[in-house]
C-alpha cells in the first residue's frame, strides 16, 4: 500500500513542495547535503529528507523521477537513525552521467557507484532492513530487481526512512516521488532479483 507523503515530517524542509493524490514534489535548496567527513573533511546535514518511522525490520521502495545535470544532483531513499547514522540511496551525477548511489554512515561517510543500466531520469530503488544488513536494490520498471548494494547497519529497534533529495552545487533541481511503500522485510534469496 502506498504511503501518504502528508504523513512525514521533515528535516530540512525544502522551500517549495507539494503533494498531490499520489505524489510528492520538490525543488531543492541552495547547496543542500548529507555528508560525514570522509575525504572531504566536513559534515553536512543539510538536505531534505520527509520521514516516516519503521519497526526493527522493514522493506520501503519508491519511484524517482527528475532531470538530474548538476554535479552531486541526487535523490532517493535515506534511512536514518541520527544525524551519525544514516544511509542515503538512489541516483547521483557524477563525473559527467547520472550512476546509481549509496552513502552508508556510521560516524563516517562511505561512497560507492554503479552502472547496472543507464536510464536513471525514471526509476525505482528499494531498501531491505534486517538483523544488522541494508539490502539496497535498484529497478527501471519495478518487478526486476537487481542487488545494489549489501552493507552493515546498526541494529535499532526502529528508524525512520523516506524520500531524500540535495544538490551541493546549486539549487532548484525538481524531483518527483511516487509508489512509495514500507512493508514487511522481504525474506526472498538475495540472488532472487523479483
Amino acid at each position: 500500500m502506498n504511503i501518504d507523503f502528508n504523513g512525514g515530517k521533515w528535516l530540512n524542509e525544502p522551500a517549495n513542495w507539494r503533494v498531490d493524490d499520489t505524489a510528492l514534489t520538490l525543488t531543492t535548496g541552495e547547496k543542500t547535503d548529507f555528508w560525514r567527513e570522509t575525504y572531504y573533511g566536513f559534515t553536512r546535514d543539510s538536505g531534505h529528507f520527509l520521514a516516516f518511522p519503521t519497526p526493527e525490520s522493514f522493506t520501503a521502495q519508491i519511484r524517482i523521477q527528475g532531470e538530474f545535470r548538476t554535479l552531486y544532483d541526487q535523490a532517493g531513499l535515506m534511512v536514518r537513525l541520527d544525524e551519525n547514522r544514516w544511509m542515503k540511496t538512489g541516483v547521483e551525477f557524477t563525473d559527467g552521467e547520472a550512476f546509481l548511489s549509496t552513502v552508508v554512515t556510521d560516524g563516517q561517510s562511505d561512497w560507492s557507484v554503479s552502472h547496472p543500466f543507464k536510464e536513471l531520469e525514471d526509476f525505482h530503488i528499494r531498501v531491505t532492513l534486517a538483523s544488522g544488513a541494508l539490502r539496497i536494490q535498484a529497478s527501471r520498471d519495478g518487478s526486476f530487481w537487481p542487488l545494489l548494494r549489501l552493507a552493515p547497519f546498526p541494529i535499532a529497534d526502529g528508524y525512520e526512512v523516506g524520500p531524500t533529495a540535495c544538490t551541493p552545487e546549486r539549487s532548484g533541481l525538481t524531483v518527483r516521488f511516487s509508489e512509495f511503500s514500507i512493508g514487511p522485510a522481504i525474506t526472498t534469496d538475495l540472488h532472487d532479483l523479483s
